[in-house]
């Protein structure tokens, strides 16, 4: 197709609807196709689509961030950010507008949706360097932050209910946690010495797994039941959802989680230390005790792992993009 595409002119590229299924590549986000069209007719750079929107632009609009990332790779790219649609929206007017639906719903929750529409508006702003850039004003007389807020206000929302519901029952589970701990640590197993005071079993190894076990559950659910606070009491402003609620909600899961596990260790050892002559009956039940232990982490782990990585991991622009050509003339 490529070599078909050299010996034509724009008119008959046009009927052969070649600059239609550009758009297609990269609406669909395939990028080698795009590379290799451009390199053929460096004019599809220039070229528009729905709405005057080029490439660059019609990528934004569809979330398309492998797409969006070649524009590292080309040469004069800040010429780019001063193109404006049909609309008089330029790149950051379009990173306000809603992702599309099939994009939003590869991404588990309404908060971290939140967080990856903040991270697009992020990005492109960074690429839009120059002041008039962030103050530009469409044909509605609107600035992209106010597209932003207009266009994600429900969506905000709805984060914000997410991260609260998931708080508040994480919450419940860390109070519990704490106040089963707390009992825990002055009733020990196998009951103190009424001379001294000190716990009768306080020279066996075991009992020191007990007791430590319990005191690093005790203090991880305080730290999460904190954390989960700390979320409930944030004011959830548009940028919070970039690093501050997700960092207290990973926080705060991790901790839970310790917790559980710390918790289930300290039942377990003091049950052996009652139980060490009956292991038939030992074994059966810590077997079993870990059997919830288990079930959480599976269920919360993969929530725990997915924030993590869109909070701190390498991020889904690829800035590294090696110079693949250099941006034509404009006409």
């Amino acid at each position: 197709m490529c070599e078909v595409v050299k010996h034509v002119d724009i008119q008959e590229r046009e009927d052969g609807l070649v600059y239609e299924a550009v758009f297609q590549a990269v609406r669909r986000g395939i990028i080698e196709f795009v590379i290799r069209l451009c390199k053929v007719d460096p004019d599809v750079l220039w070229r528009n689509y729905s709405m005057g929107r080029n490439i660059f632009q019609y990528s934004i609009e569809c979330r398309q961030e492998k797409v969006y990332s070649l524009i590292y790779g080309v040469g004069q790219r800040n010429l780019i950010a001063t193109f404006s649609d049909a609309f008089g929206n330029d790149m950051l007017h379009l990173a306000g507008m809603l992702s599309p639906t099939e994009k939003l719903d590869c991404i588990s929750g309404a908060a971290l949706q939140m967080q990856r529409e903040r991270q697009w508006f992020k990005e492109v702003k960074s690429f839009v360097v120059l002041p008039s850039g962030v103050r530009a004003f469409n044909k509605e007389g609107k600035r992209p932050h106010e597209v932003f807020t207009q266009n994600h206000k429900k969506l905000k929302e709805e984060g914000e209910k997410w991260m609260k519901d998931t708080a508040t029952s994480c919450t419940v589970v860390g109070a519990l946690t704490i106040t089963i701990m707390f009992a825990a640590a002055f009733t020990v197993p196998g009951g103190n010495n009424g001379g001294t005071g000190f716990p009768i079993f306080l020279h066996e190894k075991m009992f020191m797994v007990f007791i430590v076990s319990d005191a690093i559950s005790l203090f991880s659910s305080i730290t999460s039941v904190l954390m989960f606070l700390g979320i409930l009491t944030s004011r959830y402003a548009e940028d919070d959802f970039l690093k501050s609620l997700p960092t207290k909600m990973i926080i705060g899961l991790s901790t839970l989680l310790v917790s559980l596990a710390t918790m289930m260790v300290a039942f377990c050892s003091a049950l052996f230390l009652m139980l060490h002559e009956i292991l038939h009956i030992v074994i059966p039940i810590i077997f079993l005790a870990s059997i919830p232990v288990a079930l959480f982490i599976g269920m919360q782990f993969p929530l725990l792992v997915e924030i993590f990585i869109s909070t701190y991991g390498g991020g889904i622009f690829d800035k590294k993009v090696k110079r693949w050509m250099e941006i034509p003339d404009g006409k």
